[in-house]
């Protein structure tokens, strides 16, 4: 599609139209109060005036958005809409979040806390040496590792799960509200919890040095394989709380280990190598991801971001998690006991053929495609690109962003179902949620599958309700991961608006290309920012997108802009609350 000149823009419906809470900016006009929209297109309307109600602050109006003598309530007060911190805090609102409990719910937790279930049979590990291993900001921890060495490459791993259905009962008022939440929500700075803090951060929380209620998973390993599983309600203490850098500087012998946990974190280490290996073998994805954890001062004026990068300590715990939650899945299963799998479908060989074309057309090598591609094939096919985009990007040192982007595009998305039918990412034939019941509902539904199947005092979930509760589950983690995306881009532009202010508008960026569409090219620059550059702006030409959807090129100039080209631009505007940057070109890549 040729593009030159501004696109017209949807209608969007206003404040008057809308039935849910609507964040504002409120407005003096003349003797009227008046709020604007702020975070989407709409009508401005009248507010009714409240006592704490002020111009230039931003306010949650009450749904549907009139009250009586056809003005808006104010619901909540909410902060400045040049501080990042309110600015998210809106956001979240905006899109229907509570921001805290009913009274009822947290007194309902209060009172778990207080009485958790007592069940016969819960084993006594406090003398086991166990350790937790989180990021430096994390505030419940829900997974505890111990391990011992058995013999050459015999293992003895317990994955300790902290006991969440002790506290949350089938039907409560927290479990309700959890099932309605689903999962927590993580955003620069704060947290959307799935449930009371008595719980996910007290209680449920695995913290150093307190005794602690666990569903532990315990596995015996000859190298990669699991040679015997058990599992059985545990009480644990955890010996200590290690974070993903300190764990990485002892991996790299900067720092000392300490005893009881310094020789099963080394085991650890060795079981998750082995683990890895067979990952690997079996067509597992080669995808890595890089997390922004933001810097905020005390006003909640964002000051800074690091690029939290996948490292050696992140797959420690990741690899013996995974094979938990293999190991309670395969269980399930094949005791035929309802719960909730999580599933990944091999994806369809249209789009894997697809794939293969895009890489073949940014030159990056790919796999022979064989005439007729099975189900078997595409999710192969798909795990030796992203092996091969893996070591294209470390040979050239550019493209991770939008070749890694371009092998997600071609997969299903993975949800939640009653059905097994494995999950083609992990190269896994069976797999649950079973490890982080403090932030994903569908892990408490496989706590209480598994704690009833071996008769630890638990309802097993009924069979009826699970297709309901899969798609449900399933709808709300996209929205989670929708609303973490967009707060992360607000908060980015909060901070490239701070940047600009302080060394000048003027300033230039070394970017990459990430995606290319009609209207321009999506360009990833400085330190992780993103911005559009659109064909509007790009003067003297035509541009049009290839058939594979990966170049931007120029019908009377030839020139070319390629998904993973280096580019230099400038910043031409910031919008923090669509989260929304926009670019000029200053230099582009030689064609």
């Amino acid at each position: 599609m040729r593009q030159r000149g501004r696109q017209p823009q949807p209608e969007r419906p206003g404040l008057a139209e809308l039935d849910t809470p609507t964040v504002v900016l409120l407005e003096q006009r003349g003797r009227f109060l008046v709020g604007e929209p702020f975070f989407r297109r709409g009508k401005r309307v009248t507010v009714e005036r409240s006592r704490d109600a002020a111009p230039g602050r931003l306010a949650l109006l009450k749904p549907p958005g009139r009250g009586a003598g056809g003005r808006a309530r104010i619901a909540r007060m909410i902060g400045r809409p040049d501080v990042a911190r309110d600015v998210v805090e809106a956001f979240m609102l905006d899109r229907g979040l509570r921001r805290s409990f009913p009274p009822g719910v947290e007194r309902a937790a209060a009172e778990a806390r207080d009485a958790p279930l007592e069940v016969p049979g819960r084993r006594d590990l406090v003398a086991l040496p166990t350790f937790t291993i989180d990021p430096v900001t994390a505030r419940d921890f829900d997974d505890a590792i111990s391990c011992e060495e058995l013999g050459e490459r015999h293992w003895r791993v317990w994955v300790h799960i902290a006991d969440v259905t002790a506290f949350v009962r089938p039907g409560s008022p927290v479990d309700r509200e959890a099932y309605r939440r689903s999962t927590s929500v993580y955003v620069p700075g704060a947290v959307e919890p799935m449930i009371p803090e008595a719980l996910s951060n007290d209680a449920c929380s695995l913290i150093p040095g307190q005794e602690r209620l666990a569903a532990t998973v315990e596995m015996e390993l000859r190298g990669a394989d699991v040679v015997k599983a058990s599992f059985y309600r545990s009480t644990i203490r955890s010996d200590e709380r290690l974070d993903y850098d300190r764990v990485d500087r002892i991996f790299a012998g900067a720092e000392e280990p300490e005893e009881p946990w310094g020789e099963p974190l080394a085991i650890a280490r060795r079981v998750a190598a082995a683990l890895q290996a067979r990952r690997e073998e079996r067509g597992a994805l080669a995808i890595e991801s890089v997390e922004p954890e933001f810097a905020f001062d005390k006003r909640g004026h964002v000051t800074g971001v690091e690029a939290l990068q996948q490292t050696e300590s992140h797959r420690v715990i990741e690899h013996l998690m995974i094979t938990a939650n293999e190991q309670v899945a395969t269980l399930l299963a094949e005791r035929s006991l309802p719960t909730l799998y999580r599933v990944h479908e091999r994806p369809d060989p249209p789009a894997v053929e697809r794939l293969v074309e895009q890489l073949a057309s940014l030159d990056v090598p790919t796999p022979p495609v064989p005439e007729h591609i099975s189900p078997q094939q595409a999710a192969e096919i798909v795990a030796q690109c992203s092996h091969l985009v893996d070591e294209h990007v470390r040979r050239t040192g550019h493209g991770r962003v939008a070749l890694t982007s371009l092998v997600l595009r071609a997969l299903k998305q993975a949800y939640y179902s009653p059905r097994n039918i494995g999950h083609a990412g992990l190269g896994s034939p069976c797999y649950c949620h079973f490890t982080s019941p403090i932030r994903r509902y569908p892990d408490i539904i496989c706590h209480r599958a598994l704690l009833g199947a071996i008769g630890a005092g638990e309802e097993p979930p009924r069979a009826s309700g699970l297709d309901e509760a899969g798609e449900w589950t399933s709808a709300r983690e996209r929205d989670a991961m929708a609303i973490e995306r967009q707060a992360d881009a607000i908060v980015r532009c909060f901070l490239l608006e701070r940047e600009l202010f302080e060394h000048g508008w003027e300033q230039e960026y070394d970017g990459e290309v990430t995606g290319v569409i009609g209207a321009g090219a999506f360009v990833r620059f400085g330190d992780g920012h993103e911005g559009l550059l659109p064909v509007r702006r790009l003067r003297g030409d035509w541009w049009e997108v290839n058939e594979q959807g990966t170049i931007l090129y120029g019908t009377e100039t030839g020139r070319t802009i390629r998904l993973g080209d280096p580019v230099r631009v400038r910043v031409h505007r910031v919008e923090p609350p669509r989260g929304r940057v926009d670019l000029d070109l200053v230099e582009a890549p030689a064609s």
